[in-house]
């Protein structure tokens, strides 16, 4: 068992680590901060959480994709105060899923598609980086202040379009282009070139593309006027639910509670905290739980009796020669008790041994007198003092007045 001070040690340890924890979990920097998905639940500079967070609070209810787009509503007109947000998602121009979003804007439905996702192609436009610095400036009315762009739209060429609906060998069919019957540009460099446009179809949907989509991370909606243009262009046209795709980002609905779980343990500095708490305690039950030696057993403590009491003092008296003094006492104190009234009497104790001796009738009474009278006179005696205090109590036991109790 740990004594007491090494139970504050360990506790004191415990306490300071706990501490440590706490404050580098508050201080120190999250994986979020790293992670440069475009997606509604990161916090972090590069994150949408922001985005989220705003159009909540304008009203419009905010949900979550998080499954294949093989399971969307086959509708035959779709909620139009629905819009379907595709921020920086990628998906093989040529897929089911692809299709299957054209499909849905055929019929009425409304979508915003924001960064090079491979969705924009089936819509007749493509992104291209940017290389002139100069032309990528944006300018907006609304705005006082916005990122350089860093991509923008270029409509699909007419011969690029037949070359899209022939398969090429060996390989996978892309999404035949759908050309819009109008195209409204909602924010262009200024070069000319536009970065976020509106697409048209009669009786059909609507589509925004965004070029860029570091437009809408919670760095540029913080720093800079990205969302006073970008907003009203989600919310356009009576939008009341906007719908993230956060299943091609990663946030899909697989995995358990336990793998959830765990992963936050290692990758957030909380979590780091509790594991190190849950260390510190394992290791204190540890070293309670090991014996580091052989068993001590617990001395059973008990009170000395009078003779042992006695033997104890007559042991020391005789190693610090003070036996002749302590003889002399037990003799004067039996001397005056037996004394009429405590009254101590004069002559030689040697000789008042020796008429003591005379005047008692009881043999082992005289025994006594006679070892006590042998022993005072001899200085090398064995346990002279022992034997000393033994005779004086034999002596007193006999010629005590009978009025005194015995002793027990």
């Amino acid at each position: 068992m740990l004594r007491r001070g090494e139970r504050a040690l360990v506790a004191a340890a415990i306490g300071t680590i706990a501490v440590a924890a706490v404050l580098g979990a508050l201080l120190a920097p999250t994986s979020s901060l790293t992670d440069r998905r475009l997606s509604t639940y990161l916090a972090g500079p590069y994150g949408a959480k922001g985005l989220g967070q705003t159009l909540t609070r304008l009203g419009a209810e905010v949900l979550r994709w998080r499954k294949p787009y093989f399971t969307l509503p086959d509708s035959a007109h779709p909620d139009t105060t629905r819009l379907l947000a595709f921020l920086d998602v990628s998906l093989p121009s040529g897929g089911l899923e692809s299709e299957t979003i054209r499909s849905y804007v055929a019929r009425g439905g409304r979508v915003f598609i924001a960064g090079p996702g491979g969705i924009d192609g089936c819509f007749g436009f493509r992104t291209r980086f940017l290389r002139d610095d100069a032309a990528s400036s944006l300018r907006h009315p609304d705005a006082h202040e916005l990122y350089a762009a860093r991509r923008v739209l270029e409509p699909v060429k007419p011969e690029s379009l037949a070359r899209t609906r022939l398969a090429p060998p060996g390989g996978e069919r892309s999404c035949v282009p759908r050309r819009a019957a109008r195209v409204d540009t909602l924010l262009r460099t200024d070069g000319g070139a536009p970065v976020a446009v509106r697409l048209g179809w009669p009786g059909s949907g609507t589509v925004i593309l965004l070029a860029d989509e570091h437009l809408l991370t919670n760095r540029s909606l913080k720093e800079t006027d990205a969302g006073l243009v970008i907003i009203p262009w989600l919310l356009a046209g009576g939008v009341r639910e906007v719908v993230f795709d956060e299943y091609h980002l990663g946030f899909g609905t697989g995995g358990s509670l336990a793998s959830v779980s765990w992963d936050w343990l290692l990758s957030h500095p909380l979590g780091w905290a509790i594991l190190q708490c849950v260390g510190a305690a394992i290791l204190a039950l540890a070293v309670q739980a090991v014996r580091f030696g052989p068993v001590r057993l617990r001395r059973e403590r008990r009170r000395r009796s009078a003779l042992e009491h006695v033997d104890a003092l007559a042991a020391g008296l005789e190693r610090s020669r003070g036996d002749d003094v302590a003889i002399q006492i037990m003799i004067s104190s039996l001397r005056r008790r037996l004394s009429p009234a405590g009254r101590s009497s004069s002559g030689d104790e040697r000789e008042w041994i020796e008429r003591l001796e005379a005047s008692m009738l009881e043999p082992g009474a005289r025994a006594a007198a006679r070892r006590l009278l042998t022993t005072m006179v001899t200085p090398a005696a064995p346990d002279r003092l022992l034997t000393v205090a033994q005779s004086v109590e034999e002596v007193w036991e006999e010629l005590r007045p009978p009025t005194m109790p015995k002793a027990s």
